[in-house]
């Protein structure tokens, strides 16, 4: 499913690309540095709770309205635990890497040039730190339900304060995220 997922999107982006040397705005330089939450879903979704996420990536022009941006995040939980009369702690930290492909949908909406609109996708995977106190002898692979590769969808939209900085919201079936773009 995953692959037939990844070829269709894969053969719409190329048939919405015009790879001509036309002017045409540059949507990729930008470094966007977001805070957001990751919920239930993608590769939060063995801690069964929504956690807080700083998440940073770098676009780059690949094609007309299409951009790449490497990203990593991060992000941190604990949980407390009594049983047999004695207290434990759960400690986990997840850093997911990974790339966002990301297509722009400014001309087609015939946006102001102050806001650019979007659809997304990111693949990637999550490395995880996961840790128990030394004496805690109960199932220790408790959390151990995720997968730490990941597909998630995204749709955002920024807006421009000027050339050099605007903010952004990103939603996404992951990571949702708001944050500065800075161009």
């Amino acid at each position: 499913m995953k692959r037939l997922f990844t070829i269709t999107l894969t053969i719409l982006f190329i048939s919405f690309f015009q790879l001509n040397a036309t002017a045409q705005e540059k949507h990729g330089s930008t470094l966007n540095l977001g805070v957001g939450i990751g919920g239930y879903g993608g590769y939060y979704k063995y801690a069964n709770r929504t956690l807080p996420v700083i998440n940073v990536n770098y676009e780059f022009d690949v094609a007309k309205r299409f951009t790449l941006a490497p990203f990593i995040s991060f992000s941190t939980f604990s949980n407390d635990y009594r049983a047999d009369n004695n207290n434990y702690t759960y400690r986990e930290t997840v850093v997911p890497i990974g790339a966002k492909g990301t297509y722009y949908f400014d001309d087609l909406l015939q946006a102001n040039s102050k806001w650019d609109f979007y659809l997304a996708g990111s693949l990637g995977f999550a490395i995880i730190n996961s840790r128990w106190e030394d004496n805690y002898d109960g199932d220790k692979n408790y959390y151990r339900r995720g997968n730490p590769l990941f597909l998630d969808l995204h749709i955002g939209t920024e807006y421009h304060f000027n050339n050099r900085v605007g903010a952004f919201l990103d939603l996404s079936t992951g990571v949702s995220t708001i944050g500065i773009a800075i161009h």
